[in-house]
């Protein structure tokens, strides 16, 4: 640790990297290359990390992520029984059905912890990359759901729309468009003109706002009655910052990920949290909030 640790209100968001793979092959999954080899994966050991947060950040949020969360179900409840309700509670997911996992297994999964999920990721891509289970299990969910799309440079523009009237017959749906975040940077994390992506989107859906904090934001839209945001975000997740107040310069963390054997990083690019200066963290208001907001 360089310096000592900031954090917002609540505590930085911890993600869980679960401890088994998945069988996609996402061109713009980064994590893909960490479960080629599963030596020294412990969900044992995931657990015991997961309570030291807890004891830290007792109302932090939680992502699981992988990997495919419900590739294991029986694993992911043993995880998930591990996190108090304290908490909000996100997973990431294709939500794969298969001869082994039939859809009415993920509805028990999801009926038998809808106290303690707080929104089930759906990942739904313009382009196949998986098999996708059915559309219509989306509306059998008995927990919030929101639909997740990374859109690339080359994206078929022409097929916004077709996606977008897939999903706006689903009740409760909404969406949320991904920049390619390893193309993100400070100077252009906040883009207007010069994101086509953007463009794009306010020419067929009704721009109604931006957020967004030092790390992130996300432009929001209406698509005919459809929540919809585009969402940007930088590459790593720590700001070092002086603090004017007092003179001290801090690493502030936006994210802090519990690795798949148990290890937990301060940062995406391997960098290893000191967990007992973490323990003396320094709080501030979450900086995330409106900067335009359009009736």
């Amino acid at each position: 640790m360089k310096h000592p640790y900031k954090t917002r209100e609540g505590g930085a968001t911890v993600t869980i990297f679960v401890p088994y793979d998945c069988k996609n092959h996402c061109p713009f999954c980064i994590n893909k290359g960490e479960y080629a080899d599963l030596t020294g994966f412990s969900s044992d050991n995931i657990c015991k990390s997961i309570r030291r947060m807890d004891a830290i950040t007792p109302n932090c949020d939680f992502v699981f992520t992988g990997g495919e969360p419900f590739a294991d179900l029986e694993t992911l409840q043993r995880m998930l029984d591990e996190i108090p309700t304290t908490h909000k509670v996100y997973i990431n997911t294709t939500l794969p059905v298969s001869e082994h996992q039939s859809e009415e297994d993920i509805l028990a999964f999801a009926e038998r912890n809808k106290h303690k999920i707080t929104c089930i990721n759906v990942s739904r891509h313009m382009q196949h990359y998986v098999v996708e289970s059915n559309d219509n299990l989306l509306a059998r969910l008995p927990v919030p759901f929101r639909v997740n799309c990374v859109l690339y440079k080359n994206y078929p523009a022409e097929g916004l729309v077709p996606y977008l009237d897939r999903f706006h017959k689903i009740p409760g749906a909404s969406i949320q468009f991904r920049f390619d975040y390893t193309a993100t940077t400070p100077e252009n994390l906040y883009e207007e003109e010069g994101d086509k992506i953007l463009q794009d989107l306010k020419k067929i859906a009704r721009y109604t706002g931006l957020d967004g904090c030092r790390m992130r934001c996300g432009f929001h839209f209406d698509y005919q009655g459809m929540e919809l945001t585009y969402h940007k975000t930088l590459p790593y997740s720590t700001i070092v910052e002086t603090d004017p107040a007092d003179g001290v310069t801090y690493d502030i963390l936006y994210d802090i990920l519990i690795k798949q054997n148990g290890d937990i990083h301060s940062d995406w690019d391997g960098t290893i949290l000191d967990v007992d200066a973490y323990e003396k963290v320094v709080y501030e208001p979450y900086d995330l909030k409106y900067l335009v907001q359009i009736a």
